[in-house]
């Protein structure tokens, strides 16, 4: 479905990804960990046609999107959740959600989409009218993903969704997301939580600085010993010790 080859993208000068190459099947959950600065929020950016690449390619179905701007690419199918949620603060939290089906033509089936989001979140139907940004952290991330959903995405594009929330919203998020992926939605999903990310997901990859170390099936990735060491808190030794 989705495919990177040899991508390098960076801001200026400055090159965060040096080449890294991934790939996305149908109905699969992909996470892309890392640490901060790896490149992790940089590869969304560029796959969603936020920031021109430097070289190499992105396809989605065998649709070259490495020129494309980002609307098109939303057309095609590619939705983004962004990272710090980014819903707008000033309008209500049904007009985020109208928003999120922006391109669509099928206006009447958007409206059914909409009453079956709110019906299956009763608190965006009740909140429908408030401020997005009056909401607290963890119910602004549920309406950034179920904006996104109103696209209808082939593919939802998650940009660290636990990010500055509670153990209890990170839970509830990540139901979310398991509920998704039983129902057969493709997930590509950028974590620093990798815990949480290696649990929900099918395969992985490791970015670091800008280059992907290792690569696997979830189960695998959760048990090797440099990940374990660097990102899950197992193993970890003080350089004194």
């Amino acid at each position: 479905m989705l495919t990177l080859k040899s991508l390098q993208a960076g801001y200026g000068r400055l090159t965060v990804l040096k080449g890294i190459s991934l790939h996305v099947r149908p109905g699969e959950v992909v996470t892309l960990i890392g640490g901060n600065g790896a490149g992790k929020s940089t590869a969304l950016r560029a796959i969603s046609g936020l920031l021109p690449p430097f070289k190499g390619t992105v396809e989605f179905n065998g649709t070259d999107l490495t020129r494309l701007p980002p609307e098109r690419i939303v057309s095609l199918g590619l939705a983004l959740v962004p990272e710090g949620r980014r819903v707008f603060a000033s309008l209500s939290v049904a007009a985020n959600l109208e928003l999120g089906a922006f391109h669509r033509r099928d206006q009447r089936q958007a409206r059914r989409d909409l009453a079956a989001i709110q019906e299956r979140f009763p608190l965006l139907r009740e909140r429908a009218a408030q401020p997005a940004g009056t909401l607290s952290g963890g119910e602004q991330q549920i309406l950034a993903i179920c904006r996104a959903l109103m696209a209808r995405p082939r593919l939802l594009m998650l940009d660290e969704p636990s990010m500055g929330l509670a153990p209890l919203m990170v839970n509830q998020v990540y139901q979310i997301l398991q509920e998704l992926k039983d129902e057969g939605t493709t997930l590509l999903l950028i974590e620093q939580n990798a815990r949480a990310a290696l649990k929900l997901a099918d395969r992985g990859y490791v970015l670091e600085t800008g280059r992907i170390i290792l690569d696997g099936a979830a189960a695998e990735l959760r048990e090797d010993p440099e990940v374990q060491r660097a990102y899950l808190g197992k193993g970890y030794r003080e350089v004194w010790e």
